[in-house]
């Protein structure tokens, strides 16, 4: 690459690829639950999610490493390049079901699907492309080896930790309801569901909920925005839950990314944590929690 724009053009195209790759792979593996739950609402499905987010973080941040190091660009451009085009081919065959939801690709960047998801994403190529076209190919595979076998290491090993921390967590002694009461959750089985009352999954999570019998379970709603609609949400989505405000409380013991996020305990704590809503998977695990049971 003799001519010197090449060298910046290409330069320019793996800086600004490789900050969203790395952005969205570090996300992945230092979330993976939450990521998880993500693409589970993008129709992956829900017993692969986690795996995927987690496979996912890791060739995402190896390839926008390789892409800043002039001698393996090529081949990072190409393991970006590949896997923006199954991206694409994945919302484009999920489209009409998917259309308008976020995205969810990225931590902290709205997008929503549609039109404008293809074109980002087609700029991203774009990026990919420039910045590998003059790059020549390195057969050398030991470093690479060597950082993708670290990263495999410190994703799986994130991923375990974050499992762990799915049960035994001791809950909060109380929350104040909206009706001005104080509500023990030190006490029995209890259900405690974080929403978001202008949430789509939130609401289809809400009613799959509303036709099960949960006697023996206390059933608490905890609204993460909007909360003055959490009412109206409750009406509509026929799910009967005592109201609280007390989300910042509840998420310091309960840490998630979005809702919804579903919380079970038994005397004071933590069972069970369940992100994922896909039916007819989330009603059969929370029978088989005993939490609730199948309505007549």
């Amino acid at each position: 690459m003799s001519q010197p724009w090449k060298n910046y053009a290409a330069w320019v195209g793996a800086v600004l690829v490789a900050a969203l790759f790395l952005l969205a792979g570090g996300w992945k593996m230092s979330d993976p639950i939450g990521a998880g739950a993500k693409l589970a609402q993008a129709k992956v499905p829900g017993f692969l999610s986690e795996f995927g987010a987690v496979s996912f973080g890791i060739a995402e941040t190896f390839a926008a490493i390789l892409i800043l190091i002039p001698k393996y660009r090529k081949l990072g451009a190409w393991l970006i390049g590949l896997m923006l085009i199954a991206f694409m081919a994945w919302i484009g065959w999920y489209y009409s079901a998917l259309q308008g939801e976020e995205c969810s690709c990225f931590p902290w960047i709205k997008r929503a699907v549609g039109p404008g998801f293809f074109v980002g994403d087609t700029l991203m190529l774009l990026c990919a492309v420039v910045a590998g076209y003059w790059a020549k190919w390195n057969m050398e595979w030991k470093k690479p080896a060597v950082l993708l076998v670290a990263l495999t290491v410190l994703g799986v090993g994130n991923y375990a930790w974050a499992i762990s921390k799915q049960t035994g967590a001791v809950a909060p002694e109380s929350v104040q309801l909206v009706d001005g009461t104080t509500h023990s959750l030190r006490e029995g089985r209890q259900l405690v569901y974080f929403f978001d009352p202008q949430c789509m999954h939130c609401f289809h999570a809400a009613q799959s909920m509303s036709k099960l019998n949960f006697t023996g379970t206390k059933t608490i709603a905890v609204p993460t925005e909007v909360k003055q609609f959490a009412g109206q949400f409750l009406t509509d989505t026929k799910f009967e839950a005592k109201v609280t405000n007390d989300a910042d409380k509840l998420k310091k013991v309960f840490p998630f990314g979005d809702p919804p996020f579903l919380v079970l305990i038994e005397n004071g704590r933590q069972k069970a944590a369940i992100n994922k809503f896909d039916e007819p998977e989330f009603t059969n695990g929370l029978v088989a929690s005993g939490f609730a049971t199948l309505s007549k």
